[in-house]
């Protein structure tokens, strides 16, 4: 089934994708934003394109303020509910009692750990029941997903995961964001072109990777959280 949809949807624009997957896949469509600016202008064209898909957001807990203005800008602008999932309440009381609220600092391990409670976990009950899965990324966003394609099979989670504009570049997000007045977080006009959660998250100097700010203490080659780890 991926080959046919990879075959289907080669020669169709991000909106053309949009329609195809709510066509095919109706009400068994979920999307998940992070409220960053690739997510903005895909829940953009989900609202121009009257799409079904469900759209949800893992609230970590650990999310900067600008973030939550994004997200308030965003339901004010298009109207269309989005789900916010949260970590389990006894696992982050357990985590934070034992290892206090920065434990994420001290190893990969433990990073990791945190990741899993505060987005894995939720993700995988906000997916649960969906045949296709919708994101944001872009093959230039990290070397990881570079290796992707706009179309995947999702091992883990059982579900197919489409990326509608996965050949976009920074520029074209940038100008379609711009010619189509869509809110975006504030923070990318600081230097900050990936945003998770705040204390794990900072700016970029000129020069250096588009994840450099994610988890910078750690090696280059961990810079991803387990959301994304797919097969072809």
């Amino acid at each position: 089934m991926i080959a046919q949809i990879k075959n289907e949807l080669e020669e169709l624009d991000a909106m053309d994708v949009i329609r195809y997957v709510d066509q095919k896949f109706k009400n068994e469509t979920v999307f998940s934003t992070s409220f960053g600016i690739e997510d903005q202008v895909i829940t953009h064209m989900l609202a121009e394109a009257g799409s079904s898909a469900s759209i949800f957001t893992l609230e970590t807990g650990r999310l900067f303020p600008e973030t939550y203005y994004v997200w308030n800008r965003t339901l004010e602008k298009y109207k269309l509910p989005i789900k916010a999932y949260y970590p389990n309440t006894q696992a982050v009381e357990s985590l934070v009692s034992l290892k206090g609220p920065s434990s994420f600092y001290e190893s990969v391990e433990n990073r990791k750990e945190c990741c899993f409670i505060r987005k894995i976990e939720p993700l995988q009950r906000a997916i649960q029941g969906y045949k296709v899965w919708i994101t944001g990324i872009r093959a230039e966003q990290s070397a990881n997903r570079e290796d992707m394609d706009i179309v995947e099979w999702d091992e883990a989670n059982q579900i197919i995961k489409i990326h509608p504009i996965f050949h976009w570049t920074l520029a074209d997000v940038e100008s379609f964001l711009k010619a189509n007045f869509i809110p975006y977080n504030p923070l990318h006009d600081k230097g900050f072109p990936s945003i998770g959660c705040q204390p794990c998250t900072r700016a970029v100097q000129k020069g250096e990777d588009f994840r450099a700010g994610r988890w910078w203490w750690e090696d280059k080659s961990k810079k991803e959280c387990g959301l994304h780890v797919t097969t072809k």
